[in-house]
């Protein structure tokens, strides 16, 4: 395959991956404005809660997490959950109840039965529309709405206070604003303490001064909540492609410049070579013993001018005070030596040469 059409084909599979990761990892935010007083689609509770004003009502959004509710009377928190969970209440809901609050949560699980999804059901306000086939028969709850297919809308008691529960999260929602006792009937259930909180914080929506400590958060937490995720997703998949495509670039290619060879480096591993496999040891101890004596009579103050061997060990032996056969053995050494001989006969003369200077 030639070049050319070689990077089409990994541009086009790197486009139809970064597209499937967007579509895959992109943060899925349309469901959270669901039941949101702020909201005005039919899902939302912005006809409600204007209802509420409108009867004079004390009602206002909260926007902080639920801890920071701590009301000095009893009051009602109203949650219309974006979708459907469990109704089970945890440790600092049912703590915060049991004081004599109301937390009503609308949106909760409850089984799929053989009821009509669409139903009217009777309540001391009228007709209540329902739209859900779900129900529950749990013996320790209130009933409040339903049918003999279960409970639609239930209570139970937690210590002082009360805690109601709804399978279906549009009880009041902009949808039913031609069926006013929607309307009027969740105006009942949260009407029972003289203050009445919606949350907004499950909405995403944040007070200025929650918003400025959630600043505060690691960078971990904040790319997981954020549309960088998908980006950074996108940068490794590229990345992974250009290790695939072996980190080649998109240019032409560059030539590398032939490094300079020194011929004497060179020509002595050469010679080098051929002397090893000719196992040529004499040649070396030779050679190299010639220029060794020369050294070691530098180091004993000599001179450049080669000496006599003999004149050397006596001169060595009168500086060190040493055994003249040590230089003698160096001296004379003329038999084939093995790689690690000649190693250890080179170790001999280094040792040698450093002693008149110690």
């Amino acid at each position: 395959m030639k070049r050319s059409n070689r990077l089409w084909w990994l541009g086009g599979i790197a486009i139809a991956v970064v597209v499937l990761l967007t579509l895959i990892a992109a943060p899925n935010t349309s469901y959270i404005n669901n039941g949101s007083t702020y909201n005005r689609a039919p899902d939302g509770y912005g006809a409600w809660y204007a209802y509420m004003q409108a009867q004079g009502v004390k009602i206002e959004r909260w926007q902080k997490p639920f801890e920071d509710l701590k009301p000095k009377s009893a009051v009602t928190l109203l949650r219309v959950n974006n979708q459907l969970t469990d109704f089970d209440l945890d440790t600092d809901e049912k703590k915060w109840i049991e004081k004599g609050n109301t937390l009503v949560i609308l949106g909760v699980k409850g089984t799929v039965t053989k009821a009509d999804f669409s139903t009217l059901q009777s309540s001391p306000v009228g007709d209540v529309k329902i739209e859900t086939s779900r129900r529950t028969k749990k013996k320790e709850t209130i009933l409040q709405l339903g049918d003999r297919f279960g409970a639609i809308i239930w209570s139970q008691k937690v210590g002082k206070g009360v805690a109601i529960f709804s399978t279906t999260p549009y009880l009041a929602a902009n949808a039913y604003q031609d069926y006013p006792s929607n309307f009027k009937y969740l105006a009942q259930l949260v009407g029972k303490n003289p203050q009445i909180f919606v949350d907004e914080y499950s909405h995403g929506y944040r007070d200025k001064s929650i918003t400025e400590t959630e600043s505060d958060r690691n960078l971990w937490a904040y790319l997981a909540n954020t549309p960088l995720l998908p980006l950074l997703l996108q940068a490794g998949v590229l990345l992974l492609i250009l290790i695939w495509a072996q980190n080649r670039r998109f240019g032409a290619l560059e030539s590398l410049e032939t490094p300079a060879i020194d011929n004497n480096i060179a020509y002595i591993q050469a010679m080098a070579g051929v002397l090893e496999k000719a196992e040529c040891s004499e040649f070396i101890l030779s050679v190299v013993g010639k220029e060794e004596q020369l050294q070691l009579q530098k180091a004993l103050g000599l001179g450049k001018i080669p000496l006599e061997q003999q004149t050397l060990v006596d001169n060595w032996v009168q500086q060190t005070k040493n055994s003249p056969s040590q230089l003698q053995q160096l001296l004379h050494q003329r038999s084939r030596l093995s790689n690690k001989q000649l190693l250890e006969w080179l170790d001999k003369w280094q040792k040698m040469r450093d002693r008149p200077s110690s």
